[in-house]
């Protein structure tokens, strides 16, 4: 008997739904997991999202910059769920009932305000919540109002087309006035992976303008700042690395500002605690991050970030029903002071052991415990390098790695969440037609 016939339901009795809210990198891989696993039959794997396509977030900078066309490499839920075996449902979650196991699903607008579908709840017997994290701005007076988050593929579209006219503007600027002193001005706040990448990879674009049509324009027109309120960038690398980069940064232009907390932003600039103002014309905010906040309204245990927070085996401590992988969960492994790292490897491993963990609760099979193996931290400075460490089982110990070897790990991690999405023959088959673009494509995405 096959599979299929073994796990075929009774005539008139209800599949055993397991629904996964937010499709980045740990929801997507684990509703591929759940869909190739159990199949239609007798289960029904529903993936919620509130974007049509996915982008690998690590890449947003890049999307941001114009280096990167999201349109080659992002990911139709639709058609991903059809040929692995879940349903993608287009909606944001607004709550979860958890005494009659709904999730509850906001009204769905068009882009003109109009109603295309009113309030949904969706059924489940196991929920995962994977709805990732967003830029977190403690607060800070005029940063909601006048600054860029890089969170979705949206607000990085949104960068690259202020940047791009800025660009333009100071283009045409010094045609008509070759004496004059405009330059295209970016703050950027937080010197963690996020800021650091962005600022490196804003020079690379601006060196490659000048083959589009702006002819007068250069990266010496290009002036970032980065701020951070803490002594040194990166703080999750070791010291020796973190000043390998900063000097990198300098060494393009970037102006890099440790030890600066800024405590409003305005439609000019930021201000800092010191006083100083520092002037600009495009500013991001990539200073920390908290969970959505429609996660402190569901009745779970969250922390002062939002975060659910989750036992051993990632269930939430208040309904084992319900499990939280990915940037929006908090846990504290067994000994250690600081909760699991919002990384993409811990995201990929936590949708690893949720997968298991389901399947052992419908099998009737003990959970195991997450066990959080630290890989190392790599930060891309575009094409002009790339540092981190290597950790862990990864090595044998630590192992602080620069250059071509960086970079050679830091491309291998994106092509390791293309096989674990699509599988191995897909995967590989992506990954030769990316190399085929990136010969054929232009360098930048202008439009």
């Amino acid at each position: 008997m096959s599979k299929a016939q073994k796990t075929q339901p009774a005539r008139g009795a209800r599949k055993t739904q397991i629904v996964v809210v937010g499709g980045g990198a740990g929801g997507l891989e684990l509703a591929t997991r759940l869909g190739a696993h159990f199949g239609r039959d007798a289960f029904d794997i529903i993936l919620v999202e509130k974007n049509r396509t996915h982008i690998w977030k690590p890449l947003l900078h890049e999307v941001a910059a114009g280096s990167l066309d999201a349109n080659l490499d992002e990911v139709g839920y639709r058609s991903h769920g059809h040929a692995w075996g879940y349903r993608f449902f287009y909606g944001a979650m607004e709550g979860v009932d958890r005494d009659s196991r709904h999730v509850l699903i906001a009204p769905i607008l068009d882009e003109d305000g109009r109603e295309i579908m009113g309030p949904h709840r969706i059924r489940y017997d196991y929920l995962v919540l994977a709805v990732g994290s967003v830029s977190n701005d403690f607060g800070t007076k005029g940063v909601a109002q006048h600054c860029i988050f890089l969170d979705s593929r949206l607000q990085a579209d949104r960068f690259r087309t202020k940047l791009l006219n800025h660009c333009l503007r100071v283009s045409r600027s010094l045609v008509q006035d070759p004496d004059s002193d405009a330059v295209v001005r970016v703050d950027i706040v937080g010197g963690g992976a996020t800021g650091v990448e962005l600022a490196a990879e804003l020079y690379n674009a601006a060196s490659a303008l000048r083959h589009y049509g702006l002819e007068v324009f250069d990266e010496s027109l290009l002036k970032v700042t980065l701020i951070e309120a803490g002594p040194r960038i990166l703080p999750a690398l070791p010291e020796t690395l973190a000043d390998a980069a900063r000097k990198e940064l300098e060494a393009l232009g970037v102006t890099v500002l440790t030890g600066e907390q800024v405590v409003e932003a305005t439609s000019e600039g930021m201000l800092t605690g010191a006083g100083d103002f520092i002037a600009a014309d495009l500013r991001v905010w990539a200073a920390g991050v908290k969970g959505p906040d429609m996660l402190a309204g569901l009745g779970l245990e969250t922390t002062r970030g939002n975060m659910l927070v989750v036992g051993p085996t990632l269930q939430t401590t208040r309904d084992d029903r319900i499990f939280a992988i990915g940037d929006c969960a908090h846990f504290v492994p067994d000994g250690d002071t600081k909760p699991v790292p919002p990384r993409a490897q811990a995201a990929h491993q936590m949708a690893s052991l949720a997968f298991h963990n389901i399947r052992a609760l419908i099998e009737g099979r003990a959970l195991k415990p997450f066990v959080y193996r630290d890989h190392g931290s790599l930060v891309s400075l575009s094409h002009f390098s790339t540092v981190g460490s290597l950790m862990g089982n990864l090595v044998g110990g630590r192992m602080a790695i620069e250059g071509r070897l960086a970079r050679f790990v830091y491309v291998s991690l994106y092509r390791m969440h293309l096989i674990a999405i699509h599988g191995w023959i897909k995967g590989l088959a992506l990954i030769l037609v990316g190399h085929v673009n990136h010969i054929v494509r232009p360098r930048l995405k202008l439009h």
